[in-house]
C-alpha cells in the first residue's frame, strides 16, 4: 500500500508562485514507478499536469510548460510541483498520485492523495 499526503496549497495572486508536497508512505513505495500531479476545476474532469518517472523523466500538459516545474527527493520519497507565474485558470483541487506494480508486467495501480486547494485570484 502507499499512502499520499499533500500539503502547500492556498490563494495567491496572479502571476505568483506556490510550491505544492506530496509526501509518499507505505510498505510498497519502493515499487512505485512515476509519480504526478493532476487537477480538478469546478465543473471540469480531472486533468494530468505533470508526471516524473523514477528516473527523473518528466512529462508536463501543454498549459503548464514553462511556468510548473515537477521535481522528487528521493531520500524523503517527496514530490514537488512548484507553479510560477500562476493564472486564474490554475484554479483548481490538485492531486498527487503515485503508479506502481506489484511486479513486473502486472497491472498498473494507482494512488491518490485527498488533494490540496490551489485558488488564484486575478
Amino acid at each position: 500500500q502507499v499512502q499520499l499526503v499533500e500539503s502547500g496549497g492556498g490563494l495567491v495572486q496572479a502571476g505568483g508562485s506556490l510550491r505544492l508536497s506530496c509526501a509518499a508512505s507505505g510498505r510498497s513505495i519502493f515499487s512505485i514507478r512515476s509519480m504526478g500531479w493532476h487537477r480538478q476545476a469546478p465543473g471540469k474532469q480531472r486533468e494530468l499536469v505533470a508526471t516524473i518517472t523514477s528516473g527523473g523523466s518528466t512529462n508536463y500538459a501543454d498549459s503548464v510548460k514553462g511556468r510548473f516545474t515537477i521535481s522528487k527527493d528521493n531520500a524523503n520519497n517527496t514530490v514537488y510541483l512548484q507553479m510560477n507565474y500562476l493564472k486564474p485558470e490554475d484554479t483548481a483541487v490538485y492531486y498527487c498520485n503515485a503508479d506502481r506494480r506489484v511486479v513486473p508486467g502486472s497491472p498498473v495501480i494507482t494512488s491518490w492523495g485527498q488533494g490540496t486547494q490551489v485558488t488564484v485570484s486575478s
